[in-house]
């Protein structure tokens, strides 16, 4: 079979944030299923008369299955069209990518996977701040905040999680992270390690706010919102 899929990694969301390779695939093709956070003016890439078909999953909204989104994937590059998946940050990070690879694989279906700027990333450059730091931040962890249910994941690595000399970066965290801190500081992390609260990171609608990670806990415990979260803690996040 000659279809082939391309899996696009759109970044957090601003267009300029794309790779070349990225723009190309997005502008070619006939089929574009894509997630939330790529939509807007990513979509103002494609060309005209092609198929977009939102396929996002966010935490409490109603959400496509994941069976379904593999499904349409299938069925639309059976029929020849040049078809993108365009996934959110990077494919690869959090995005389900595994799943529907395996679809593909089982039709016997070509795939490729363009990779792009994971929001971790994106943060920290927004914020001003490298992930690393020489001596006292040598290692970074991405961690998801939550499971397939919305809670926190069972048998995290508190150990790795609460290591003070590594940049921690939560993806998805906003509901969890309250409950996550609590067993962070329990397993020895400082309640004054730096944290940063990224929120809409790359749209018009960025915020960027420090705190320590006992203060955005109780923050984040009080205050409700729908903006996508990214949360960053470790020893390179206490400089403004």
């Amino acid at each position: 079979m000659t279809a082939l899929v391309s899996f696009v990694s759109s970044g957090p969301g601003d267009p300029e944030l794309l790779t070349v390779k990225a723009v190309r695939r997005i502008e070619a093709a006939d089929a574009i299923l894509f997630d939330d956070l790529s939509s807007g003016p990513i979509l103002d890439l494609a060309r005209d008369g092609a198929d977009l078909v939102g396929v996002g999953k966010r935490a409490g909204r109603p959400s496509p299955r994941q069976d379904h989104v593999s499904r349409l994937l299938v069925d639309y590059a059976a029929t020849g069209a040049r078809v993108v998946r365009l996934k959110s940050g990077d494919a690869g990070i959090f995005g389900r990518l595994e799943e529907e690879i395996t679809a593909l694989r089982a039709a016997g279906i070509a795939y490729e996977v363009i990779p792009g700027v994971t929001t971790a990333a994106a943060a920290a450059a927004a914020a001003g701040i490298p992930l690393t730091r020489r001596l006292t931040a040598r290692r970074m962890q991405f961690v998801t905040g939550h499971d397939v249910t919305g809670a926190l994941p069972e048998g995290l690595n508190l150990p790795a999680l609460a290591d003070a000399q590594a940049t921690t970066a939560v993806y998805m965290g906003r509901r969890t992270f309250a409950a996550l801190a609590e067993r962070l500081i329990g397993a020895g992390l400082p309640p004054d390690t730096p944290a940063l609260l990224a929120e809409a990171v790359s749209s018009p609608d960025q915020t960027l706010t420090r705190h320590t990670v006992a203060s955005l806990a109780q923050q984040l415990e009080n205050r409700a919102g729908n903006a996508p979260v990214m949360i960053l803690y470790g020893p390179l996040i206490d400089e403004d």
